[in-house]
């Protein structure tokens, strides 16, 4: 985590309905969904010290 590189990531339908609902239940991220080229990107800290990455691909 103190690099801040997660050490996995999950690919969803929709990013900011995931992270909704997720930030909605007290989950902790370290990055608001941004666009990066093709991909929607979110962080979340597992409480573990992993990050988790969920993205979302938009063709663009």
């Amino acid at each position: 985590m103190s690099d801040g590189i997660p050490i996995t990531m999950f690919e969803v339908k929709d990013v900011y309905d995931e992270y909704a609902r997720l930030k909605g239940r007290g989950v902790e991220f370290t990055m608001e969904p941004t666009h990066m080229g093709s991909t929607i990107v979110t962080i979340l800290n597992d409480t573990c010290g992993n990050l988790i990455q969920i993205y979302q691909l938009t063709g663009s």
